[in-house]
């Protein structure tokens, strides 16, 4: 989230004064004088610019070593118990070799390393040149924070013998699969080479393609990690000591920046969505409405991509284990070229997906509106996907306008009430958040923003003018972020609006800000340093309350499939804490009739939603999946476990085919677009089609239908002191 222009200047200015009071010259340092350079300035800038700057200490020191030793290696698959035991040594001084710029734990970690990773190149050919038994009972336990390090080097050799043999029966059951699905093929509607030679293969043969794909994935993790230099992994120690501040405070080498800033940029060239590795999955975390995953309903936030495969290639890489921006090397692409993933769904079963890569052009997380119609009422909603602006001229377009335009429209149309849809809503600006809220209430404080030994400011609505003064309902869910929580919790304070969703969102108050380092740089011979995205602020409710990791608790709780995930502030390390603060002055909101009232016959009405229940034991049953970390390396297990899942999975595809029974209609003003526009008629063909699937607005359409209105509102106060 990106704090107002006016309040970072001031907060930049005191940075700058503090820095250049002791400014650096790279020419100072010697050899490797980079690295020293920029342990020095991150460290500085950390210290002078950071909302909670932490004490470098034990504790500190602690907490890099592991992280340090564990992005290097999340597997155990490289370190020997004996070389824990020898790095032991440095746990306690990382705080004192920042502050002398000494780099002597970087240097024997990284070179220990490269030392293990070359000794083990060997391990996987020979584990994989040999059929592995797959009647023999054992398992692999995928917790790897639980797995002691090996002792010896046969022992790290078993290590790998259990996960490349857990990698190769995964492909061979997939293998399996895949030819009986070939079996069953029309011959004349077989589609290439490659699937007719499956049909005949034999179980034998199967086995060995398993092994060999798995052998492939191993060849190219290897050639992607040989071509990595010593920056590329001092970024990664670099990280691990920034990282300990905050979740959200990262360094960014000058390749990494570059594609920041061309995310920021509004275009993408690549399938649109964004990921993350969790424990050795690569999962995706965002998926970018407009995008090339977006319009082919190919992936969602949770699942985890397994394999990739080029259209020209005939073998799939595994990315298991693999490094996020390795990954990212194989999936992006030219647009119009094909990538194929294999994806491991959160409900546990397996797909494989084919994406055609293209631009994705981020105008299309615009707001839009569409009419629900209902017993004779007409509702609006608004879906918000993300409270954009321009960059270099906010009046130019941005979130708070859009939203007043679709009001306007929308009252053309002669509603009743508004539903803002803010599930997935990521944030962004600030002030379009301070913005959206000022269209729906009077005036007053929206949201109190603090700074690190700064007074709180107060960000206020102050016009009069109200653009809806109806009936408000505002969804959520656990992705609904920063600005969105600025808003929703802003309508809960004052009352506005009844807030319907998860038991929480996101849980992010904290505001960052990009940093280039090279502005505090003179005589710099030593090239791009990168840039710093650092933690500069905290914002807090008008009552006080911050939503730092508790979020905006909803009014009227529904669960979805995300209910028990582990996707929110909280599950990262190091978040900042909640607290509170002073209550800004604010009155409530004296336009409704019954608001409690009506909040609690919606929780009435859910509970004995069908429906709702069903929601409810999908999210149980996918958290029980996520939680089984023993797994059988037995094929007939295996296989077992696979099927189970699938015939539990089927009693819940009745949550897809739902119909809500609400009939909607696109706006005039759209219609009219429309005509002229096929790829936005398809685009509100398909919304309006999940729209009727959706048992949210089906509850938010039967609580505006509830909410009665006071006669004399305060945009009609207003009027008459006007």
């Amino acid at each position: 989230m990106r704090i107002l222009k006016r309040n970072w200047k001031i907060l930049l200015l005191g940075v700058f004064v503090a820095v250049a009071s002791c400014s650096f010259t790279a020419k100072e340092f010697n050899d490797p004088s980079k690295d020293r350079l920029l342990i020095d300035l991150i460290s500085y800038v950390l210290e002078k610019g950071h909302y909670d700057p932490k004490e470098l200490d034990d504790t500190f020191s602690m907490n890099v070593w592991e992280n340090f030793i564990e992005s290097l290696d999340p597997l155990k698959r490289y370190f020997l118990a004996q070389d824990i035991e020898d790095f032991r040594a440095y746990s306690l001084l990382i705080d004192d070799q920042i502050r002398q710029k000494e780099l002597s734990f970087f240097d024997i970690v990284y070179e220990t390393y490269l030392e293990r990773s070359e000794a083990t190149k060997a391990y996987y050919k020979d584990i994989l040149a040999e059929p592995f038994d797959y009647a023999v009972q054992e398992s692999i336990n995928t917790d790897y924070d639980q797995l002691e390090y090996a002792t010896t080097s046969q022992e790290l050799k078993e290590h790998w013998r259990k996960q490349l043999k857990y990698t190769a029966l995964s492909n061979f059951y997939d293998l399996i699969e895949e030819q009986k699905e070939a079996r069953g093929m029309n011959p004349d509607s077989i589609p290439s080479d490659e699937i007719r030679d499956l049909i005949d293969m034999s179980t034998a043969d199967l086995e060995a393609k398993a092994r060999e794909t798995t052998l492939s994935t191993l060849d190219d993790n290897y050639d992607f990690t040989d071509d990595l230099e010593r920056k590329d992994y001092f970024a990664v120690y670099l990280n691990a000591i920034v990282s300990e501040f905050d979740p959200h405070t990262n360094y960014f080498a000058p390749p990494d920046r570059d594609r920041f800033d061309l995310r920021m940029s509004g275009k993408l060239e690549g399938i649109g969505a964004r990921l993350q590795k969790k424990n050795d999955y690569i999962t995706i975390v965002e998926v970018i409405s407009g995008g090339p995953v977006w319009r082919g309903e190919h992936l969602e936030v949770g699942d985890a991509l397994i394999k990739v495969r080029q259209e020209d290639e005939d073998e799939a890489v595994s990315l298991v284990g693999m490094r996020v921006d390795d990954a990212v090397k194989l999936i992006k692409g030219p647009k119009g070229t094909k990538v194929i993933l294999t994806v491991k769904r959160v409900d546990g079963t397996i797909d494989e997906e084919i994406i055609e890569r293209d631009v994705v052009e981020l105008a299309e997380t615009y707001a839009k509106s569409t009419i629900i119609e209902q017993d004779g009422k007409r509702y609006g909603l608004i879906n918000l996907p993300a409270f954009y602006f321009d960059m270099t001229d906010y009046g130019e377009r941005n979130a708070a306008t859009d939203v007043r335009l679709e009001i306007e429209k929308l009252k053309n149309e002669q509603i009743d009430g508004l539903v803002m849809d803010l599930r997935n809503n990521g944030g962004g600006s600030l002030r379009t958040a301070v913005d959206i809220a000022g269209l729906f209430i009077k005036n007053g404080p929206v949201v109190q923003v603090a700074s690190n030994g700064a007074r709180k400011e107060v960000l206020k609505d102050r016009d009069n003018d109200i653009a809806w003064d109806g009936p408000l309902v505002l969804m959520i869910n656990e992705l609904s972020a920063s600005a969105s929580e600025i808003l929703a919790a802003a309508m809960q304070d004052y009352k506005r609006g009844i807030i319907l969703g998860s038991a929480q969102s996101y849980g992010k108050g904290t505001v960052q800000n990009m940093i280039d380092l090279n502005q505090w740089l003179r005589n710099n011979d030593l090239g791009d340093m990168g840039a710093l995205k650092m933690t500069t602020q905290k914002f807090y409710r008008v009552n006080g309350g911050s939503t730092q990791l508790e979020g905006v608790k909803s009014d009227i709780v529904m669960p979805d499939r995300y209910s028990y995930i582990e996707i929110g502030e909280r599950d990262y390390d190091n978040p900042l804490p909640h607290d509170n603060i002073t209550a800004a002055e604010y009155e409530v909101w004296p336009g409704y009739i019954d608001y409690e009232g009506t909040i609690e016959r919606s929780k009435e009405r859910l509970a004995s939603n069908a429906q709702v229940n069903l929601i409810e034991e999908n999210a149980q049953w996918i958290k029980s999946n996520q939680n089984d970390q023993e797994l059988s390396l037995s094929l007939d297990e295996y296989i077992a476990e696979m099927q189970r899942r699938e015939q539990e999975n089927e009693r819940f595809e009745a949550i897809k085919d739902y119909d809500n029974k609400l009939n909607y209609a696109s706006l005039q003003d759209d219609l009219r677009l429309m005509d002229q526009d096929t790829t936005l008629r398809e685009q509100h063909r398909r919304w309006h089609k999940a729209l009727a699937k959706d048992v949210y607005v089906e509850e938010a359409v039967h609580i505006l239908a509830d909410l009665k209105m006071n006669n004399i509102r305060p945009n009609k106060v207003a009027k008459i002191q006007d």
